[in-house]
């Protein structure tokens, strides 16, 4: 028996050795999420191994999302011709202010392909029952055809009520497709949209599990919520699909959220993300291009935007690096909004030097966890910024969701990335970063508004936290790296 133990053990060491030298020499990472593995590997032998392999495994497929026919909307030639006139100065801008940023446009076109349009009309929600309501009346007045993709898809009363109208269209001939996040709706199954699927409707899980509760894809997740009506209509942005985004869930009250209705060219881009997306995960032929889809747009208004995405397919994180870009041109302020604030030692220096550099840099935080873990945290690094002079905001009224930044009046970006390393590495994102002075200013006010509902985080405050916090936050900073 003593024998067995032994053989046992001395495999477990040296399979731990084998997959320490597999993350060290090949996985390439960087140095703080090497060492948080390595230590869950020291730690616990074995079950590290599993947890490792759930968990930590990078995500090789550098070629994930396909579509043959991308080419054929001409977005390629457009921002081939955009980065060249930036280069000459040559780009006709309709706003001076969309001119100022144009170093911004020129890295996000060469860092994600994503191409400037400025004929859009832009509308904020920052509240779920509005957004809601304005997405379902959308939904009924759709003559062509409906791209629907939440992280969250819940089958409980506002679930229930969108898929009845999604049901309603297919049943009236329209095309309409469905795409939800595997891990994140979990418990919701193809049979829960049975009767749109009867309908012809289709209905796609990304990354499914091949067995309940195993996933070798389980640490990365499709994280975007779009919705794209007949070529014409978008929406992006925070909110998901379920009652507590009603604002009607006990545990979290008033749901906080931001979220964009889109017209105008910036449609193509979205769905376009869409598609590529939806030709990941679906076991059929692959969406053919068709004018329907991509449908010529009159003129809707003046708002310039970027449609850019992020996901662990790429080596680069490119929300990431337009976050990056926005800190470092602010002169005068930086409101950030979000749920879930551990980010890099990269951002928290660029802020910790905007501080320092006399730009007034104001965070708003949750008052209550959504992940233990996470919070902890968040209240660690907000606590490192209060030292720079950054000013920090507990939200009380209910719970906090927005993913938004807001710098100077001039820029500002909503989507779905969180300041985390989850939604800078390892989770599949999508943001609309915003080049206007009236939009980001509206965005501005919301923040302003949402500071009269919170409570300020002062340094002396901080310095007074219990010794309880100050253990909760030195184990959350432990595997932050890993979160």
């Amino acid at each position: 028996m003593t024998t067995i133990f032994s053989f046992i053990v001395t495999g477990m060491l040296i399979l731990n050795i084998f997959l320490a030298i597999a993350l060290i020499f090949l996985e390439r990472r960087d140095a703080t999420s090497t060492w948080a593995w390595l230590m869950v590997l020291f730690f616990i032998p074995f079950f590290g191994f599993f947890i490792y392999l759930m968990l930590g495994r990078r995500l090789r497929e550098k070629h994930l999302f396909r579509w043959e026919d991308r080419h054929k909307i001409g977005i390629d030639k457009l921002i081939d011709y955009q980065i060249a006139s930036i280069e000459d100065n040559t780009l006709e801008f309709r706003q001076s202010e969309t001119e100022k940023h144009k170093d911004m446009i020129y890295l996000h076109l060469r860092n994600n392909d994503a191409v400037l349009t400025q004929d859009n009309d832009m509308q904020v929600f920052n509240d779920g029952r509005a957004k809601f309501e304005a997405l379902i009346k959308d939904l009924e007045e759709a003559k062509d055809h409906i791209h629907l993709q939440y992280y969250i898809f819940r089958i409980d009363s506002l679930g229930k009520r969108i898929i009845d109208v999604l049901t309603e269209k297919a049943k009236q001939g329209l095309e309409v497709r469905v795409l939800f996040d595997d891990m994140g709706s979990r418990g919701v199954y193809k049979r829960h949209f049975q009767k749109l699927i009867r309908y012809g409707g289709k209905v796609e899980a990304f990354f499914p599990s091949i067995l309940p509760l195993i996933n070798t894809r389980l640490n990365y997740r499709n994280h975007r919520k779009i919705v794209v009506i007949d070529g014409r209509i978008g929406y992006l942005g925070g909110f998901n699909v379920g009652d507590e985004y009603l604002g009607i869930n006990k545990k979290f009250g008033y749901w906080r959220d931001t979220h964009l209705r889109i017209e105008g060219s910036a449609l193509h881009p979205i769905q376009t993300r869409f598609i590529l997306d939806w030709n990941q995960a679906s076991a059929e032929k692959d969406i053919e291009y068709s004018d329907r889809y991509f449908p010529v747009i009159p003129l809707k208004g003046d708002v310039s935007m970027q449609i850019v995405s992020s996901g662990p397919d790429s080596e680069w994180e490119q929300i990431k690096d337009g976050y990056l870009k926005m800190i470092s041109r602010a002169k005068k302020y930086i409101y950030i909004q979000t749920p879930y604030f551990i980010p890099d030692v990269s951002f928290l220096d660029a802020l910790r030097i905007a501080c320092l550099s006399g730009v007034d840099v104001r965070i708003m935080i949750p008052n209550k966890p959504d992940h233990i873990f996470v919070y902890w945290a968040t209240y660690s690094n907000v606590g490192y910024l209060l030292k720079a002079g950054a000013k920090i905001y507990i939200y009380d009224n209910g719970f906090l969701h927005a993913k938004q930044i807001v710098i100077d009046d001039e820029v500002s970006t909503v989507g779905t990335a969180n300041i985390d390393v989850r939604s800078f590495k390892l989770n599949f994102e999508v943001n609309a970063f915003i080049y206007d002075k009236e939009k980001s200013h509206e965005l501005a006010e919301l923040f302003e508004r949402d500071l009269l509902l919170s409570r300020e985080l002062t340094l002396d405050m901080y310095n007074e936290r219990s010794i309880t916090i100050r253990l909760k936050e030195s184990m959350a900073n432990l595997i932050s790296p890993i979160l």
